[in-house]
């Protein structure tokens, strides 16, 4: 347990401030003695400061502070600089709280009769970090409506009086670099908003001690070179002089981190090897940040994520402690192999100060991780410190030098082992091979699942998972192993976390290469016991059949070695198909197996069936079997006993993993023909509330479940005859009730039943500015995806767009048209680098192989029907679209001509992935603007790109234009 979960608990169970805090010095006095006074007071100010962006101004948070700080558990001086830094993140930005907070500290410095409010003792860099804080508190105040910040406005401003009363009159103190930051700050505040009178006054007799300390000469240098780096950041600045600078934008880290996660199991997704280094090499150059800054906006970016994620905290955790830094160390090998001199441990070093600068980020990370996966976990179990396992996991791959981890958690010098590790070592066996024991039949399915509860917690055993899982798909697959290896499937696709986690690693179309070879090449006609083997070889068909909905993956051709193999019959395993569309080899097996399920005379399955027929070819005739005997039981053909004697077989495990195909064709039969009736309705809950029936079917089948459910066509007459609150509840224990280890796709709106439930996750309270609302026609869902990324970006939370999901709604034009009147609509409103940065990760991410090329179809289709709408509109109207397209162009051909080349460079590929080269788009887009002699609007996109010298020099097409 940490303070911040004594904390917690303490104020969801109505716990009083006296109690509270004598909890807390009972805690800490049972603590190691490893930290340091000052950072217990700062566990103990952000352990309460966090729960305000939960329980925004609640009186008895306030308690909670004003009484740690009258007992002197927690000093002015350090309360101040933790609630000051907290102020900073927008989810505390309500003016009530704040007011609040202020009080606090304003009141408990008079009463203790101190002259300064910060103390003597403190570090000088610290105490300038509080300063800047306060200046940026009164800009807050300031910027909020003033109905509701009045109050705020006047305490803001006292105790930044409060801390320049501190600092004037040791203003030699401060560094030249600081006091020019001082400065700059000061100035806007002076110029930008109306203060009150007192704070003005002090404002301005700062200001001019700052100048007359810089002095002039210091003060235009400092100007000049900041104008140079906005402007000319190098030959990969990040829009060669077009758009404004984003050093403390993490939009473009946000939208990459959430689609490597989200598609983990696609090309360029988390385990696609090195493709997403490829990716992270392309965003460094094209935003030619310095590597501090990259990696500072990298991992404020992905802390970000992780605290807005409610569902899937635990899934962050494990991309950013176990996968990211194995990530960043590939991806600075690349620079190493180039002979570039950078300084990359120096550069780590100093973001991540920066980072653990941020409290909020931090104690909001360990909040959402501290909560157990279930109520039997032993306290032994719970998780440590996250930034204690990222400094680990950052050591451990040579990212940063163990006196600075130490420096950052002296207790990691006294880290003891992992548990699961040491367990490995109490068995005599090493931690490789003590996994794989675990993922043998000898441990049972239910077993493995408290095992995966633990080892989920242990993020650097993560990537040792994955590799194993991968080292016994290709060992089984070649040894022909069908009991291991269906069980090694069973347990796959039984608990999402575990292949959640593998699928962060590696890559999951290696597993599907070998389970897709091994029910190719699997005999049954050579085992002894075919029964067992044929519901082994059903568990592998499950495991297919869930990770490919799971991770929306739509190529059905799977490689490894140059040898390829098809798992496209998937894509009609839920079609009735007609016997003329049978092979002959079908059509053979289709007559055995309806006379062994639906004849009366039939002695049941024989063994001699199972040997001969390939489970390909069993799902492909299933639903045919299926439908062709409840027509013959409406036609009374045959009798019910028949009937149910052969459904029964679908209910056991022989034929249960062909359900998926069963029950979709099924629910299609009764909707389509409207059969809501006997036996069909009977029939399919029969099948649905079966024990045996596998959680993958309710999975898979959800959405054509709850669509036949809610169906009002369906006579109210024959409602009886299908429990429907029963197979609801039997979905929600399908896919609804998942532990916390889960994890699903973000979304920033609720899509409808059209989509496989259970495959993409509804919205997430913390991943969305707005409520979803229920009846938001589908049409218009993907625009308001997009303004939800834009109010979180302008939130200064990290925005998510899921591209492929809106493209399964909206063609992509529609899409890109709809695009661009959101961000347009926002550069009205002066975010016209948020709308840059969203546009140019739209159009050049590589997608999924069923969504086309984004970049083309704007660059060749949108751009000339722009031109040809702005030209149309009043010359006064006409500037701020044309510069906000002249950005994205720029920026979105430099951003794909830098992932031409990482990918190049890191991968080997000489293939483009975006369906031209940006050279090619270059050329067209040079062509079709020089074309167009009469347009306004095309002569002015085609001179401002020619006159940025360092797109011309990426795309020589452009001189002379």
């Amino acid at each position: 347990m940490t303070l911040a979960e004594l904390t917690r608990n303490c104020f969801q169970n109505g716990i009083s401030a006296t109690k509270w805090l004598s909890l807390c010095k009972l805690f800490i006095s049972k603590e190691s003695s490893i930290q340091s006074s000052e950072e217990v007071e700062h566990n103990l100010s952000n352990s309460v400061l966090v729960l305000y962006r939960t329980y925004p101004g609640d009186p008895d948070l306030q308690k909670y502070l004003r009484y740690a700080v009258d007992s002197g558990m927690l000093s002015v001086s350090t309360f101040t600089s933790t609630f000051l830094s907290a102020a900073r993140s927008s989810e505390l930005h309500t003016a009530g709280t704040l007011h609040s907070l202020c009080r606090i500290s304003i009141d408990a410095h008079y009463a203790s009769g101190s002259t300064a409010i910060l103390s003597p003792t403190e570090q000088l860099s610290k105490m300038m970090n509080t300063i800047q804080d306060g200046l940026a508190l009164l800009r807050t105040a300031q910027s909020l409506p003033m109905a509701h910040s009045a109050q705020l406005t006047s305490s803001a401003s006292e105790l930044l009086m409060l801390l320049l009363a501190y600092i004037s009159d040791n203003v030699s103190q401060i560094p030249t670099r600081q006091a020019t930051v001082f400065l700059s700050e000061a100035n806007e505040l002076l110029q930008t908003f109306r203060l009150l009178p007192d704070v003005r006054q002090m404002l301005e007799t700062f200001v001019l001690s700052l100048s007359l300390f810089i002095g002039d000469e210091a003060k235009a240098a400092t100007e000049a070179q900041l104008l140079h780096t906005l402007h000319y950041a190098g030959p990969f600045n990040r829009g060669d002089g077009i758009g404004s600078s984003a050093d403390a934008d993490i939009v473009t880290f946000s939208l990459i981190l959430h689609h490597l996660v989200t598609y983990r199991g696609h090309r360029f997704g988390s385990g696609s090897g090195n493709d997403p280094v490829a990716l992270l090499v392309s965003v460094y150059r094209w935003t030619s940040w310095t590597p501090t800054m990259f990696y500072t906006q990298l991992f404020v970016a992905a802390l970000t994520c992780m605290s807005q994620s409610l569902a899937n905290t635990l899934m962050w955790k494990a991309f950013i402690v176990g996968r990211l830094p194995r990530l960043l160390s590939s991806f600075q090998e690349v620079f190493v192999v180039d002979n570039a001199k950078i300084d990359w441990h120096t550069a780590m070093q100093a973001a991540l100060s920066a980072v653990f600068l941020r409290p909020d980020l931090i104690v909001a990370c360990d909040l959402a991780l501290s909560r157990p996966l279930n109520n039997n976990e032993m306290q032994e179990e719970m998780p440590q410190s996250f930034t204690r396992d990222l400094l680990l996991h950052l050591l451990a791959n040579g990212l940063i030098n163990r006196s600075f981890a130490e420096e950052k958690d002296p207790g990691i010098s006294k880290d003891s082992i992992p548990r699961l590790r040491s367990d490995a070592q109490d068995n005599g066996v090493d931690f490789e091979n003590f996994i794989e024991s675990k993922l043998t039949p000898d441990v049972t399915v239910a077993d493995f699942g408290f095992w995966m509860d633990r080892i989920i917690r242990d993020v650097l055993s993560h990537a040792t998972l994955a590799q194993v899982v991968l080292k016994r798909f290709a060992s089984l697959a070649s040894n022909w192993d069908v009991e291991d290896f269906g069980h090694l499937c069973r347990i796959l696709y039984t608990y999402d976390s575990a292949l959640d986690v593998v699928a962060l690693h590696i890559k999951i179309a290696d597993l599907l290469f070998h389970a897709l070879s091994f029910l190719e090449g699997y005999d049954c006609g050579i085992v002894g016991d075919p029964q067992t083997a044929i519901s082994h070889l059903g568990d592998i068909v499950l495991f297919v059949q869930h990770s490919l909905a799971r991770f929306h993956l739509n190529n059905y051709e799977f490689t490894s070695e140059r040898r390829s193999i098809s798992a496209s019959y998937f894509r009609t395993i839920g079609l009735v198909l007609p016997h003329d569309r049978f092979s002959n080899e079908e059509s053979v097996a289709y007559k055995v197996w309806y006379k062994a399920l639906f004849d009366s005379s039939s002695e049941g399955i024989e063994d001699s069936m199972l040997r001969t027929t390939k489970p390909k070819t069993l799902l492909r005739i299933s639903p045919t079997l299926f439908i062709e005997a409840l027509r013959a039981s409406s036609l009374q053909r045959i009798d019910h006993e028949v009937l149910s004697n052969g459904v029964s077989y679908f209910t056991g495990p022989i034929l249960n993993w062909t359900l998926v195909g069963v029950v979709r064709a099924l629910i299609q039969e009764i909707q389509r023909k409207r059969l809501y009736r006997a036996p069909y309705l009977e029939t399919l809950q029969s099948l649905l509330l079966s024990p045996s029936c596998p959680r993958t079917v309710l999975c898979l089948c959800a959405a054509q479940i709850l669509d036949l459910l809610s169906d009002k066509r369906r006579p109210t007459s024959d409602t009886n005859s299908l429990n429907a609150d029963t197979i609801r509840r039997a979905i929600d224990d399908a896919i609804g009730k998942k532990t916390e280890s889960e994890i699903n796709h973000p979304a920033a709106v609720r899509f409808t039943n059209s989509e496989l439930i259970g495959m993409a996750a509804p919205v997430n309270a913390a991943e969305a500015t707005e409520p979803a609302k229920a009846d938001l026609h589908i049409e218009e869902q993907p625009r308001q995806v997009v303004r939800n990324a834009l109010a979180m970006a302008r939130a200064g939370r990290g925005p998510v767009i899921d591209v492929e999901r809106c493209l399964g709604i909206t063609p992509p034009s529609k899409f890109l048209d709809m695009l661009w009147s959101e961000l347009v609509e926002a550069a009205s409103l002066g975010e016209t680098e948020r709308s840059r940065r969203i546009a140019t990760f739209i159009l050049i991410m590589p997608r999924c192989s069923s969504i086309p090329p984004m970049l083309p179809i704007f660059i060749h289709l949108i751009v000339p029907m722009l031109i040809g709408r702005i030209d149309q509109q009043q010359t006064s109207e006409q500037a701020l679209p044309t510069e906000l397209l002249v950005s994205i162009i720029s920026s979105a051909l430099t951003a794909a001509l830098h992932l031409e080349w990482a990918v190049q460079r890191v991968t080997s590929e000489h293939r483009t992935f975006l369906g031209q080269t940006s050279a090619a788009m270059a050329r067209r887009l040079a062509d079709e603007l020089r074309a167009r002699q009469s347009s306004q609007v095309s002569s002015a996109v085609l001179q401002r790109l020619a006159a940025s010298q360092t797109f011309v020099a990426n795309f020589p097409v452009f001189i002379g234009s």
